[in-house]
């Protein structure tokens, strides 16, 4: 697979695979990649893991989306805490027990497309508002990177922040290298960069997302009101792979 710019590495990052890689269809080991100086005097190993791709049905755009979120996954959410901004934690599943929520998954809190994600819901959110729904982000990380994200894209939203990446584990979102280097998302970085889209570098380099490699994508539920209330979920299949937003508006405030 031909890979582009890279999203959690600088641009101009060499990756060099160092042993074969091995594919089939549900799941990808890569066996070692190390980036050479991502920044001056600094080499990053990459560690082993394994990283599942979850089939599931598919229809209309160019994600996953389905309106069934098995009960395994629904089980698992209550299980999962999340922090505001103030570091408070709360289980997840409070976003949305009183209330219709769109929560957008973000792939990390330096990440370009999360960026440009946070802009293409908020400019919806007087038509949410207008029908009870709230919007939030969560992102995999610290509570320190959610502050900074915040503040940087002044998100109109709430964002929160699972640094355990529990939610992402319990809605069985992809994770993995060839899913975050694909064609369409080296495309898409330059046209974000044209708009004038910036990723955070040094919230990319943090321990919290270097340690899990980076490759985690995210996705967009619409949830509530009641705790196992899932009405829709798209499964982005690769790094910056947004839903038609009116899909999506007639998912929460139809």
């Amino acid at each position: 697979m031909a890979t582009s710019l890279s999203t959690t590495l600088s641009p101009n990052n060499l990756l060099h695979p160092n042993t074969n890689t091995n594919t089939n269809l549900t799941s990808t080991r890569v066996l070692s990649y190390q980036t050479l100086r991502p920044h001056p005097n600094k080499t990053f190993s990459l560690s082993t893991r394994q990283c599942h791709l979850v089939p599931s049905a598919v229809s209309g755009s160019p994600g996953i989306e389905t309106s069934e979120v098995s009960e395994g996954s629904t089980s698992l959410l209550d299980t999962v805490k999340v922090f505001d901004l103030n570091g408070n934690g709360i289980p997840i599943s409070q976003l949305w027990k009183d209330r219709k929520a769109v929560v957008a998954f973000a792939r990390h809190f330096g990440c370009v497309f999360c960026r440009k994600r946070a802009d293409y819901l908020a400019s919806k959110k007087d038509i949410m508002d207008a029908s009870g729904v709230a919007l939030v982000i969560i992102g995999p990380g610290s509570v320190d990177q959610a502050r900074a994200f915040s503040e940087q894209t002044k998100f109109k939203g709430e964002v929160y922040a699972d640094p355990n990446h529990s939610s992402y584990e319990a809605l069985e979102f992809v994770s993995g290298v060839l899913t975050t280097f694909t064609p369409k998302a080296g495309l898409k970085i330059i046209q974000l960069y044209m708009e004038g889209y910036r990723q955070d570098w040094k919230l990319s380099f943090e321990r919290d997302t270097v340690s899990r490699g980076g490759w985690q994508q995210g996705g967009i539920i619409v949830a509530g009101p009641g705790k196992s209330n899932i009405s829709y979920i798209h499964k982005d299949k690769e790094a910056g792979d947004d839903p038609d937003i009116e899909d999506l508006l007639k998912a929460c405030c139809s």
